[in-house]
Formats: structure tokens, sequence, C-alpha cells
């Protein structure tokens, strides 16, 4: 059976940044829970990079995904745009190009996920960046958008902003930078996008 391809994009949540092994990121769960379920090799393309905004993925990532011809999309970016201060109306306009570009692979809308951005806003990490109020309520309004976006573009939308508001749930929750997901924290956004996107029912099997 030929395997199927996953195609993760993103910045820093995506890729790792802060964890030991890659492998314990939450694309790499899901790729990997997706073969224990379904018997079904998968090949995934994780392209999150540490600090890209969504004008760093247009430029890098973007051309990859036109010549992929994945399966399965997951897309988490935005933490990168809100520190650096880019405006709402901005934010929509990258966002929707690199959705608009998904959206011509013709895969379907189950099959790309639309993730949020975590709410990093609490962290020892975060101080530098603004105080607490302001940067969560800049993440809620980024997720917004992204929950519009992914909603016009028939895509499925998994927040899992949520969890990362529950705290602190043992040592290896957040990453040693103070800043980023620990592997518990990845565990359970991969369960959480599991469930959520119904993965176990997609009919991935090619042809």
């Amino acid at each position: 059976m030929e395997s199927i391809r996953y195609l993760a994009l993103g910045d820093s949540y995506t890729i790792g940044t802060g964890l030991e092994d890659e492998a314990q990121n939450f694309p790499s769960l899901l790729a990997g829970r997706l073969k224990d379920e379904t018997g079904i090799d998968v090949a995934l393309v994780n392209l999150g990079v540490n600090g890209y905004t969504t004008t760093d993925l247009i430029r890098e990532e973007l051309p990859v995904v036109r010549n992929a011809r994945p399966d399965l999309v997951t897309i988490l970016i935005g933490a990168n745009d809100v520190v650096q201060g880019s405006d709402e109306a901005t934010y929509r306009a990258r966002l929707t190009q690199i959705y608009d570009a998904v959206k011509e692979l013709g895969l379907p809308a189950d099959r790309v996920l639309a993730v949020s951005i975590p709410d990093f806003s609490p962290l020892p990490g975060a101080a530098p960046f603004g105080s607490a109020d302001h940067l969560r309520a800049r993440v809620d309004a980024f997720n917004e958008i992204a929950r519009s976006e992914a909603a016009a573009h028939g895509f499925t939308y998994a927040d899992i902003t949520a969890i990362s508001r529950q705290g602190n749930h043992g040592t290896d929750w957040l990453a040693s930078d103070g800043l980023h997901p620990g592997p518990a924290q990845h565990r359970a956004y991969a369960q959480h996008l599991w469930e959520g996107a119904k993965l176990d029912r997609l009919n991935l099997r090619r042809g």
C-alpha cells in the first residue's frame, strides 16, 4: 500500500522548538497514530521553522505545498505575527493567501486542519513581547480570524488554545525555555486534533 503524505505547515509550534526530539512534536505524534490506527504508512513532511511568520510561510513553505501533493495538511501560524506587531488586516490577508494556496490542492475539507495559536501570554518567556493581557487579546483576535477564514475555505478548525491555557501539568508540560510547549502539551495537542478532526474516520487510502 502506498503511503499517504502529511504536510505540516507552521512555525515553532509545528516543528517543536524546545523539545529534545522532534518526534515529540504534534505532527509526528499524529503521523505515528495514523499509521498505528490505520495500518497505512504515513510520510510526514514538517516544514515548520522557529520564528516564522505568515510572510515567511508564504515565501518558504508555499512553494513546497504546490509540489508536495499531500493527502493531509495542518496549518498553525500566527504567533510570531502577534509578537512582531502585525495588524489584524495584514494577518487576515496573508492567512487568506496561505489558505487559498492549500485550497487549490483540491483536498476534501476534512483533510485540512487549521490549528489555533496557543496562548503563550502568561508564560515567563513571553514577557519581552508585551503584557499578558495585551498578548492574550491579540492571540484571541488572530484566532478568530483563523476560525472565520477556515470556515470560509471549508477547512476543519482545531482549537488547541484552551489546552495551552490549562496551566502547568508537570515538568514536561513546558519546554525548558519557559515559552514553548513541552512533550506533554504536544501529546495533548495531538490527542485533541485526533479526536476533534475524527482522523480515525478519514478515508485516507489512495485510489
